[in-house]
């Protein structure tokens, strides 16, 4: 399975976000510069976590974002059934039109049961568990910060 790749620029901003420091507080610039993505899509991924509870967000000039208590003991799983925003995974129904196959259509159910059981096994990977010391360390470099794993 695959997952979009707004679900992807949002999973590495939370790792980055796990391993922060305890109250340190990182802009959207310093993320996208942590993760190697444009700003506009950190941009749009920090907008949806703010909106979904996992991370805070403070303004101003010494302002920036941080997890929530409820986003470090989020799920991988239950973050990424937020994020997917496809309806379909066969998508069944498309710019294309709607498939003739689709009544009775034993595949679109198998493929739903597959996407649910993708995200039943990332349901036991706490987001706060997630980054790895040594793998942050470049990460932190980027941004001239210190991990506080």
């Amino acid at each position: 399975m695959k997952i979009n790749a707004f679900a992807d620029v949002s999973l590495r901003a939370v790792m980055v976000l796990a391993a922060a420091p305890a109250g340190t507080l990182l802009t959207t610039q310093n993320i996208a510069d942590a993760v190697n993505t444009p700003y506009n899509h950190v941009s749009k991924a920090m907008a949806k976590l703010r909106e979904l509870g996992v991370i805070d967000v403070e303004r101003g000039r010494k302002g920036g974002s941080r997890l929530t208590p409820a986003g470090r003991v989020s799920t991988v799983g239950q973050l990424l059934r937020q994020l997917d925003t496809r309806a379909d995974p066969a998508e069944c129904v498309g710019l294309a039109g709607r498939c003739p196959l689709i009544d009775e259509c034993k595949l679109r159910v198998a493929l739903s049961r597959a996407r649910e059981a993708f995200y039943g096994e990332l349901d036991g990977i706490v987001i706060a568990s997630l980054p790895g010391s040594r793998q942050m360390l470049p990460v932190f470099h980027t941004i001239g910060l210190h991990p506080g794993i």
